[in-house]
This record gives C-alpha cells, structure tokens and sequence, in this order.
C-alpha cells in the first residue's frame, strides 16, 4: 500500500511539475509577442547610434538602466564596458548565463532604412564610419526582451539567471584587451558559478522563424599572423643590385594557399589562410628593404591548426631564403573553436523545436567564421545557435552577407529568438532542478 501511495505522489508531483512548466512556456509566448514592438524600438536606436568595441558607453548606461528597472542586480564596467546581471529565483537551482554583444564595426552603411547609422568613431587611429553589420543591435535588444520576461516570472525561476552583455567581439583595438576573454578573467562565469551558458547569432542568411545549430566545432578558431620580410633596397631599374621583398612576399602568399590545399585533411576539417594585407614601398622606382604581411587563420580542429602554424613558418622561412631574404613569422592565438558542449546540445535541442517548430530546426555545417563566445565554452559548457534574420522567401544569394555596408536583418524573428533564450534557461533549470546555488566561485 505505501508502495501504491508513493508511485501516486510521484505521479501527482510530476504531473504538477509538467503544468507548472507548460504554464510558464504559455506566459513566455505571450510576453515575447507583447514585448515585440518594445524590442525593435530598443533595436533600432542601437542600430542608428552604433559604439566601436570597447567604447560601448551609451549602449551599455542603457542596458544598465534597464536591467535595473526590472530589479535585476547589476555590475558595470565589466572588462571595461560590460554590463552584467543577476537574476536570483525564488528556488533552488542551477546559475544559467546569457550573452548578447553589443559592438558595432567600422563600416559605412548603404542601406536605406529610416534608422540608418550615419555615425562616426576612430578605429586604431583613423576616423571611420560606424555600423551595427553583424547584428549585435538585434542580439542585445533580444536579450533585454529576455530579461523583462524572466524577470516578471522571478519567483516560478528554479536557479539564477546571469545576463552578461558584452564588449569587443570583434576585437579590442590595437594595443587593448577586450571582449570574452577579458570578461572571463574578470570573474564573469564565477560568484555565482555559472554552470550553463547560452548565445544566439542572428543570421542574415538564415529565413526569418528558423533556427540552426551544430554539436561540437560551430565556428572557426581565428588566428592573427604577421610577416615581416628583409630584403635589400634598390633602384626599380637595377633589380639584380638589391634583394626584392616584393617579389617574395608573392611568392609566399601563393606557397602558404598550398598548406590548406597540400596539407590539410579537408574531408575532415575545414581551414583557410588568408592574406589580408601588405605594406612596402614608398615609390613605383624604388625596390624597398622590408615589406609587412598580415593575415588570419581559420581551422576547426586543434591538430590542424598547429600543423598550419608550423608549415607557414617553414614554407615562409625557406621561400624568404631562397630568395636571399629573412621571413619573420609571428602568430596570434586570438580566438578558440565555438565548440557547443555534445550532450548539452543534445537535451536542449528539443526545446529548440517545441519554440521554433521542429520543422524550422536545422542543423547546419560548420561555419569559418569565428565567435568569442567560445572564451565561455572552454570554462563551463555551452550553446551557440543561429536565428534567422534574412525576409522569407530570399535566397541567401540576395541577401548581403555580414560585415558589408549593404547587411540587413529582418526584425521579425526577435519574438523566436526571446522565446529560444527563455525556455531555453527555463527547460535547463527544470532538467537541473534542486540544484544547490555555488555562490563562492569554487
């Protein structure tokens, strides 16, 4: 008989928990629909007053603002210009995370949209023009929404919620630390230890109201390399008298294309070598001594990339040699592989389909561009997804690509990408419910 009235309770406690949870999910859909309006009016002023990483000092007084008019507890300042929330349950439970970046890039903007930036800033030096061409407006205006809709529910939430709005993503200028890492050293994933972090990209090759995502290598690791080649200066008439940097470097940026087509294993993992830019010369006549080269690596797999690193400095020293010329090689690990956590991506996958439709859900090959979100995912386990931002019924070919002055994103999969993040949290919370909050960090 005991054994009959414990089966019932257990039965009855979990049938309470499923309602508990499916009325929540119905009070989310309601308020990402009713906060829509709200989070393409915040979208919009980023977008027309868009700050270069690392000067973020309007967007994050008005994150701040906001967060703290939701009661939410906030620290400022984090690696320089980050904001980040805390969030605390009414119950017992695991600390999930949830990152918006909120720079913008050095890009002139040519589309025509009542709310285009027409803003400038300085970029290691140089006046340039300012745009929001990879949607960090839309993923902080998203993360807001998140926030108010979370914070309505504070005393249904089993955990913490950590809102980490962040600086840099696309690199602190020259000679500056930022972004991901510099929040990570800071402290951002401890006091309280964050034991799951979540992230959206929006897409704007992807349709409005899907969703993408991969297990494992997401996004490239990116390194940074230079080259700096000695030759010896001559008259441009008397070549045979000096040692042409020139010259070499070319034949450098051709033998370096050969490691990714001759050295790496591209059934298995994708890489790139990119030559980005090259300084000699002060003169058409005039041979010069040195020449700088600088460019990005972009690999999936660790083996690879340490196999890259070491034939670009053979395949450049030895070409430099035969030319009579000294290559020096350098190379900077700046950013690792977004590498989404297997399991974690296993069980939180159907949340994914129960808000987008399971149709809507696609997983998606591994993309070389890469993502400072990754600092996070090396510390605690993570998930990284795509939203879909390009108008329904485009093909990705007419859609500009990020990073252009042309780049566009359709407002309307703001809703999805509240409601992924929400329930995401929620449904993780649920799974790891009962958890013992870590409040020291250790």
């Amino acid at each position: 008989m005991k054994k009959i009235v414990l089966s019932g309770a257990l039965l009855l406690g979990a049938f309470m928990s499923f309602a508990q949870t499916a009325a929540l999910k119905a009070k989310v859909a309601q308020k990402a629909q009713a906060l829509e309006s709200k989070v393409v009016t915040w979208r919009r002023d980023f977008h027309q007053n868009p700050e270069l990483s690392n000067r973020e000092f309007k967007t994050s007084e008005k994150v701040a603002a906001h967060l703290r008019s939701l009661g939410i507890e906030v620290q400022t300042g984090v690696a320089k210009t980050g904001v980040v929330g805390i969030l605390k349950g009414g119950k017992p439970g695991p600390v999930v995370a949830l990152r918006a970046d909120m720079d913008a890039l050095p890009v002139k903007e040519r589309v025509d949209i009542p709310f285009a930036s027409k803003a400038m800033g300085e970029y290691n030096g140089q006046p340039v023009s300012v745009m929001h061409a990879c949607g960090h407006d839309s993923h902080v205006a998203i993360l807001m929404g998140t926030a108010e809709i979370l914070a309505s529910m504070k005393s249904e939430l089993k955990g913490t919620v950590k809102f980490i709005f962040q600086p840099a993503e696309e690199g602190a200028p020259e000679g500056e630390e930022g972004g991901a890492g510099l929040m990570v050293k800071e402290g951002v994933l401890e006091n309280p230890k964050v034991d799951a972090v979540f992230g959206l990209h929006i897409s704007a090759q992807a349709p409005v109201g899907t969703i993408r995502y991969r297990p494992k290598g997401t996004m490239a690791a990116s390194d940074w390399f230079k080259i700096k080649l000695k030759g010896k200066q001559a008259h441009g008439a008397t070549p045979w008298q000096g040692i042409d940097p020139i010259v070499t470097a070319s034949q450098i940026v051709m033998g370096l294309q050969t490691i990714v087509s001759r050295n790496a294993p591209l059934t298995e993992s994708a890489a790139v070598v990119t030559v980005g830019q090259i300084n000699a010369g002060v003169r058409s006549n005039i041979i010069p001594e040195e020449l700088n080269m600088n460019g990005t690596i972009r690999t999936l797999d660790t083996q690879v990339q340490d196999m890259i690193h070491a034939r670009m400095k053979q395949v450049a020293t030895n070409i430099a040699e035969s030319a009579g010329a000294i290559a020096e090689v350098s190379i900077t690990k700046m950013c690792p592989v977004t590498f989404n956590d297997p399991s974690l991506t296993e069980k939180m996958v159907p949340t994914l389909e129960a808000v987008a439709g399971k149709e809507n859900v696609f997983l998606t090959s591994a993309a070389t561009g890469a993502e400072d979100f990754a600092f996070y995912q090396e510390k605690v386990p993570g998930l990284f997804f795509f939203l879909g931002g390009a108008p329904k019924g485009k093909k990705e070919s007419e859609t500009a690509s990020h990073h252009t002055p042309d780049f566009y994103i359709d407002e309307g999969g703001f809703v999805l990408g509240m409601k992924a993040m929400t329930n995401l949290t929620l449904d993780y919370m649920e799974m790891n419910a009962g958890k013992a909050i870590n409040t020291t960090g250790k």
